[in-house]
């Protein structure tokens, strides 16, 4: 049914006096009446002559650039818009999500036509302001809507024709709407489908705009994560030419990214003697592989890197490529020093004592630190050589490198050598897939500490002489020599020159790690040192084991003078936790102290001998006791009687009598 205007006009004049039941609803649409409605609920004025919400400059710029995306891929479409329908009276309009016109396209005369009703730039044209229009009905029913001259709900707008569709993100979100307003007299049925179409288009613009932006957003966070990677990253097309090359792998492998992506790899690797072509040969194939050590010939160096490969398969399943994750060896090895706690954490400050001799060997110490040539410590087991290797190394120019120590009697013969030099795969039975990187590689710019380098087998005495001479390695089992620039350390409790003279160990050895030798005084030398040494023990126990022991009776110090301490420092240690253990009191007393220590402390005067007899027999008892749990605990820790003997500090002998006494098997 066609109406004329005086139709709607006498329809919305009957609506207006609430007479809406009298009229026939075919007169009016559904969505016009239901619109209507609304108005009137809102309370919107029928007779509004213009506009009455219009932003301020400030409110409009902050629209806009909130809509920046809407009219950056609106603007186009709508200048399409604007010349198609140039001279016609009408207008292009494109509102915000709430109904703020932000752009508006027209030509003189159709500007002036929209002026007096402030259909302008600024001006809110929702439904709940301006009552029935394309732009409000077309947010309220989110849907494409045409509304002609009485149709509108406001007087201001009973002369013009708009159509409106809205515009929707690409998760169905309405981000504004587009409007072509202009004279009822001059509406087309056309109007509508071309506001549509352009909807359409702004639509899919916003859509390739995003995922453009998401693609060059996942591009850019690929190159950001390929680039902050420390490992080599190189891909590879299936025809085999380079397509990426992350800073880490142009590092490792020499090349100029520039002028390298885009080359085939037998350009960039191929040699005459195809040394290459293995690796050539695991890209180009894109086989699946972990941690397969490769070589690779750069030039007139040679490169031994942990290599990973993944074929790049497309999703209808073939292969299209192929990415490979290179690591260097060396950085490997530096990696796997650190993780297992490969460092110094001693330095001179933690060397307690005074005595003349311990302070000029401090002293020589500091020297040797300064100097690159190998050092040779001597002194007792328990004297604290570990200890000045350590601090050694910290006061060196190479503290930020690793400090590997290893200690020579505690590895079994037939496995010292791979220890000290490492293996490839295949070497021996039960060799690790892929080899395994020895002491002396895991020590590289750094320390390596020689414990009882008396004990090492004389077979591997020339080994370790040809890696001093050479310093290079080469691993059991392997051909290939592996440059090593470590420092030496090591450390005896044997008279190595008499070792000599019996034929357990080469002179030669013996001079080569001899440069600077430091003589590390036992600790019954040091009795000047007894009781700041026992206090230090003390503090650091009590920090340890959460206990509040505050002092040492003159007694037991005194006891602690008249002793030899075959264990030395490691020995009086031990005593003092122990006793810190067992006291009942806040002061260690001979009742804490082992029986042997104050027997044989007490054997020089009577003064001890009315000592011992002051301890009583509970005490005796308690002593005893605790030292029987230590010893069965000790034993269950370490399980070797000739380590718990050392731990703590007693010659074997006493322990096989302690064990016979306590009935400890």
């Amino acid at each position: 049914m066609n109406l004329s205007i005086d139709d709607v006009k006498s329809v919305w004049k009957c609506f207006r006096k609430n007479e809406n039941n009298n009229f026939e609803l075919p007169l009016v649409s559904n969505v016009i009446k239901a619109s209507w409605e609304r108005s009137a609920k809102y309370g919107v004025n029928p007779y509004l002559k213009y506009a009455p919400v219009v932003l301020t400059p400030h409110e409009l710029a902050l629209r806009k650039e909130h809509s920046s995306e809407l009219i950056t891929h609106s603007l186009p479409t709508m200048k399409k818009l604007h010349d198609f329908v140039m001279g016609t009276g009408f207008v292009v309009t494109l509102t915000d999500d709430e109904g703020y016109i932000i752009e508006m396209f027209g030509d003189e005369e159709a500007m002036k036509f929209t002026q007096p009703g402030k259909f302008i730039v600024g001006a809110k044209w929702s439904e709940d302001v301006m009552g029935t229009n394309a732009i409000g009905v077309a947010l309220v029913e989110k849907r494409p809507i045409q509304v002609f001259g009485y149709e509108h709900y406001s007087l201001c707008a009973f002369n013009t024709t708009c159509s409106a569709a809205p515009i929707c993100d690409p998760n169905g979100k309405i981000i504004g709407v587009l409007d072509l307003t202009g004279p009822f007299d001059r509406a087309s049925n056309h109007t509508l489908g071309m506001v549509v179409a352009a909807v359409n288009a702004i639509e899919n613009q916003i859509v390739l705009q995003r995922a453009f932006d998401a693609s060059e957003l996942a591009n850019l966070h690929k190159t950001i994560i390929m680039e902050s990677m420390s490992d080599g990253v190189l891909v590879v097309d299936k025809n085999g030419y380079v397509t990426h090359l992350n800073r880490a792998a142009s590092q490792l492998l020499r090349l100029d990214p520039s002028k390298s992506i885009g080359c085939n790899l037998a350009s960039l690797f191929g040699s005459k003697d195809n040394k290459n072509d293995y690796f050539m040969d695991l890209l180009r194939r894109g086989v699946n592989i972990n941690d397969e050590t490769v070589t690779i010939n750069v030039g007139s160096e040679k490169v031994k890197c942990n290599i990973s490969c993944r074929p790049l398969v497309l999703s209808n399943g073939t292969s299209n490529g192929a990415v490979a994750i290179l690591r260097e060896n060396k950085r490997i090895t530096r990696l796997v020093t650190r993780t297992i706690g490969a460092h110094a954490k001693m330095c001179f400050d933690h060397i307690v004592g005074k005595n003349t001799a311990l302070v000029q060997a401090i002293q020589l110490g500091k020297a040797a630190a300064m100097s690159p040539s190998n050092v040779l410590l001597l002194g007792e087991s328990g004297t604290g050589k570990d200890l000045f290797a350590q601090a050694i190394h910290n006061a060196s120019a190479r503290r930020a490198q690793p400090f590997v120590a290893i200690n020579c009697a505690a590895i079994p013969r037939e496995l010292i050598a791979s220890e000290l030099f490492g293996y490839e795969e295949g070497a021996f039975t039960g060799a690790r897939k892929g080899g395994n990187p020895g002491k002396f590689e895991l020590a590289d710019q750094g320390t390596i500490f020689l414990d009882e380098i008396g004990e090492m087998p004389l077979d591997l005495q020339a080994s370790l002489l040809r890696v001093l001479e050479e310093r290079a390695i080469v691993r059991l089992g392997g051909k290939e020599t592996i440059p090593v620039n470590v420092r030496v350390i090591a450390a005896t409790n044997k008279n190595l020159r008499r070792e000599i003279e019996k034929g357990n160990f080469r002179s030669d050895l013996y001079y080569r790690l001899n440069v600077i030798m430091i003589e590390i005084p036992p600790l019954r030398a040091r009795k000047d040192d007894l009781e700041l040494l026992s206090m230090y023990f003390l503090r650091k126990i009590n920090e340890r084991l959460g206990r509040q022991v505050e002092e040492i009776k003159p007694e037991v110090m005194e006891i602690f003078q008249r002793y030899d301490w075959p264990g030395n420092i490691r020995e009086l240690q031990n005593v003092i936790e122990r006793a810190v253990h067992v006291t009942v009191g806040t002061a260690i007393t001979l009742n804490d102290i082992p029986m042997e220590i104050v027997e044989v402390g007490g054997k020089f005067n009577a003064v001890n001998q009315d000592s011992m007899s002051s301890i009583s027999t509970s005490g005796r008892q308690l002593v005893r006791h605790m030292e029987e749990q230590l010893i069965r605990s000790y034993l269950q820790k370490f399980g070797s009687k000739a380590r718990v003997a050392r731990e703590l500090g007693m010659a074997r002998s006493s322990l096989y009598r302690k064990l016979e006494e306590y009935g400890i098997k």
